[in-house]
């Protein structure tokens, strides 16, 4: 991880300046030496697993939130109302979308839904602005393994009268989420694929 000390250390504010391709490979950088990790791990879903993404280490940089808030308003459908996502790993995406969107001269509301409804006041599951019913609200997620986390945030959402028929993922581990959003009608897009990132990050250690 030679590129380390530069990346963070660096006065070049690149994740404003660079272009969306730049911004990609630079994301992908970030992402292999802060987030990945290599050994014996167990995931949230109990599945065991030789690696693991922390993908709050690069949403809650500053460069890798302003780069990660640029790549997915340019993949946000142009009649997008809201982004939403699943509390802890969707809240500094979808808050970094909201506010970068502004200077993207396309506002977007942000959404955080809830695990459990709040225990007091109005006891929601669904925090931030009151939509119409029908507005198209686009879930947004860190990490994708089998899309169970993300489809929690889906189905409070709908049961909010939103349509929600679209998931963007930052990192897909290809271990079945794309295949289950298929199956209940979902479209799935993936910044990276763990294969992006394994391949960048062996070529980042040599």
């Amino acid at each position: 991880m030679t590129e380390k000390t530069e990346i963070l250390t660096t006065t070049d504010v690149w994740a404003n300046t660079a272009d969306l391709k730049t911004l990609r490979g630079r994301l992908l950088d970030l992402f292999c030496q802060l987030a990945y990790k290599e050994g014996d791990f167990v995931l949230s879903s109990g599945q065991p697993s030789t690696y693991y993404i922390n993908g709050k280490q690069v949403t809650l940089h500053p460069q890798g939130a302003l780069a990660i808030a640029r790549i997915l308003i340019s993949l946000l459908p142009t009649d997008t109302d809201a982004v939403a996502g699943l509390t802890l790993g969707a809240d500094p995406i979808v808050s970094a979308v909201s506010v970068i969107s502004v200077y993207e001269n396309r506002p977007i509301p942000a959404l955080i839904v809830r695990k459990e409804a709040k225990g007091h006041g109005t006891q929601a599951y669904i925090e931030g602005p009151i939509l119409p019913p029908g507005a198209k609200v686009v879930v947004l997620e860190d990490v994708v393994t089998t899309g169970q986390s993300a489809m929690k945030a889906v189905e409070r959402l709908r049961a909010a009268n939103y349509t929600v028929d679209l998931v963007i993922s930052l990192v897909d581990r290809q271990q079945g989420g794309a295949e289950f959003y298929e199956s209940v009608g979902l479209n799935f897009v993936s910044v990276f694929t763990i294969e992006d990132m394994q391949k960048r990050y062996k070529q980042l250690a040599s």
